[in-house]
């Protein structure tokens, strides 16, 4: 009888997604500190783990994810995902922006200008996460913004800020260019989904300066 095949979730690893061989999910979670994997029975059932997070397929009495606090995925957040966010101190001022992975707010890029806003943060940190899931070939991990003005500038593809233009934002102004024109030039798949603050508490990739 031929052995029912398997595919295999890979929630922290060297790469993350769905791998259709035992062999795959090894050669990418082998030697990782704190690797997570699970296998299922169907393609659709291991896409389908892989949004919720892992922390929805682990028993809490012998998971290595278990905490006394309620987990981000029982709050219905995908926790395999991507959280960004911005702060300015003053505004404009000195910006910066950030972009860590949800459930272990991990550091996976950070930006910073010596003049900007807080609305072109957001922008930005939202392009960067998109180029960064397409560059890393993880499209399918969604990406957590609290911002409504920067998710409809990405529609856009226009960063559609006043701030002025000047020797001063000069390098912040070439970064928009870049950004409005990756938006211009790649399509991308990646779920953008609103962080309700109301209901959750800061997005993990706030600044913590309120």
């Amino acid at each position: 009888m031929a052995k029912k095949k398997k595919f295999y979730v890979v929630w922290k690893g060297s790469e993350l997604g769905v791998f259709d061989t035992w062999n795959k999910c090894l050669a990418v979670t082998k030697g990782y500190p704190g690797a997570v994997y699970k296998s299922f029975l169907s393609k659709e059932e291991a896409q389908r783990a892989f949004n919720q997070g892992a922390s929805m397929h682990f028993s809490t009495t012998t998971s290595k994810l278990k905490s006394k606090k309620p987990t981000i995925s029982s709050q219905n957040i995908i926790q395999q995902s991507l959280s960004v966010d911005a702060a300015c101190s003053g505004n404009p001022g000195v910006m910066e922006y950030q972009g860590v992975w949800t459930d272990t707010k991990e550091q996976v890029f950070h930006q910073k200008f010596n003049l900007g806003t807080n609305n072109i943060g957001e922008f930005l940190a939202l392009v960067h996460g998109l180029a960064y899931l397409k560059n890393n070939k993880i499209e399918q991990i969604p990406i957590y913004t609290d911002s409504k003005i920067a998710w409809g500038w990405v529609k856009k593809g226009k960063c559609k800020t006043t701030l002025p233009k000047n020797t001063k934002t000069a390098k912040l102004y070439e970064l928009i260019e870049r950004a409005e024109n990756w938006l211009a030039n790649n399509q991308f798949v990646t779920p953008i989904h609103k962080w309700e603050t109301k209901s959750w508490g800061e997005i993990p990739a706030d600044f913590g300066r309120k």
